[in-house]
């Protein structure tokens, strides 16, 4: 068996320190990098949570149901489709928003009806380009 010398000896003795801490170096980033993800998920969950118990807190002060609402919106646009309905808060105002796509058209016309009273609040008409400017507004104003 071969002899180390005393300066090969403390040079493996050092290797061999350094791969333990090596991975001791490595088992501390994992259990951060663990830690940070269930962090993101839990904040995740709590927003999705958040946004379903608004939601029902909306549909509780509701007193028009989203049925009645439709056959309301619908009446402003005969033959249309409801793309999207969507109940919200705006202008102080509890709203059922419906998007209504016309058959041969790319406009959308916009239908509110107040989810109070059932009464049309506001319809307009957006061309492909206002629906474009309301989304990156959406998109804009999640992100805040």
């Amino acid at each position: 068996m071969k002899e180390l010398t005393k300066q090969q000896f403390h040079l493996r003795l050092m290797e061999t320190e350094n791969q333990k801490k090596g991975g001791q170096f490595m088992k501390s980033k994992l259990i951060q990098l663990t830690m940070c993800l269930v962090l993101i998920a839990g904040f995740s969950l709590s927003a999705a949570v958040a946004a379903d118990e608004s939601q029902a807190a909306l549909k509780a002060q509701a007193k028009i149901t989203q049925k009645e609402a439709t056959k309301t919106a619908l009446t402003k646009v005969p033959n249309g489709k409801i793309e999207s309905a969507e109940l919200e808060k705006e202008h102080g105002k509890l709203i059922w928003s419906f998007d209504i796509s016309m058959p041969n058209s790319t406009d959308i016309t916009e239908v509110q009806v107040d989810a109070k009273t059932g009464k049309i609040v506001s319809t307009k008409v957006e061309t492909p380009k206002d629906q474009a400017k309301e989304a990156a507004a959406d998109k804009k104003q999640k992100k805040q």
